[in-house]
């Protein structure tokens, strides 16, 4: 056996601690990430996603972890923080992604196509059509743009500011999901506004008409109209809600912790 065969059997137990240690930030992170960790998207490619990321950033981030333990509770230790850290920074991408997800379930209820209902794997619930193919759309955009590489860096950057086996700092990271949370929230509601205002205006319409005559079945006439009107106005404003929220998801990814 020569001596570079011996210097790499030794290296050998340090390095599989680091790819270990690697991929479980990086595999807890693909799992949530959109794009990439989508519901729909088996679990075991997700893992072997997360695999050959390990593969591919391992003589990178080598030097960033550590290379032996000094005993098993500290071995678990380490793996649980890398584990957090990696469902933390997926969890930051994933609220913003769902964004576009609850506001076509707004719209949905808006314009009257609240009755047919699927199951959708992203909300973990029975959905909307219209909710359901916005999430779509939304992930489509997601990778045809690119857009997915920037939570991807935050994570490679991750390091840095959240050194494997350094203690956490769970009140920001819990400030940091809130933060996340509302402004998901917040432009969901914004998507869905001129839906929101439209059933609005035309529920009082159709208020009016039926106070002025009380003998026609208005609520027959109005169901399909509000489906009609409500499919108009979204072809009218989908480009526009797409690239709001495009925009805002890049942003927003382009500040996530680790970004800076």
């Amino acid at each position: 056996m020569t001596e570079q065969d011996t210097a790499l059997l030794q290296t050998l137990p340090s390095l599989a601690l680091q790819a270990a240690l690697l991929f479980c930030r990086l595999g807890a992170a693909v799992m949530l990430l959109p794009g990439l960790g989508e519901q729909e998207v088996p679990t075991t490619l997700r893992l072997g996603l997360g695999m050959a990321l390990m593969l591919a950033l391992l003589p990178v981030l080598a030097p960033l972890l550590p290379a032996e333990v000094d005993s098993v509770p500290d071995l678990l230790r380490l793996v649980a923080l890398e584990v957090v850290v990696g469902l933390w920074l997926g969890t930051l991408a994933r609220l913003m992604h769902l964004a576009i997800a609850e506001a076509g379930q707004v719209m949905g209820s808006m314009i009257g196509l609240s009755t047919p209902l699927q199951g959708d794997l992203l909300l973990g619930a029975q959905s909307t059509a219209l909710g359901r193919i916005l999430g779509l759309a939304g992930t489509a955009l997601v990778l045809s743009t690119g857009l997915y590489q920037l939570p991807l860096a935050a994570l490679v950057n991750s390091y840095q500011a959240f050194p494997a086996g350094g203690a956490l700092p769970g009140g920001e990271m819990a400030e940091a999901v809130a933060g996340i949370a509302l402004r998901s929230l917040e432009l969901g509601l914004q998507l869905a506004a001129p839906f929101i205002v439209a059933a609005t205006l035309f529920q009082v319409g159709i208020g009016l008409i039926s106070r002025l005559t009380p003998h026609v079945q208005v609520s027959v006439i109005a169901a399909p109209a509000q489906i009609l009107a409500g499919i108009g106005l979204l072809a009218l404003m989908l480009p526009a809600i797409l690239g709001l929220w495009h925009g805002t998801l890049r942003e927003v990814f382009s500040s996530l912790p680790g970004m800076n």
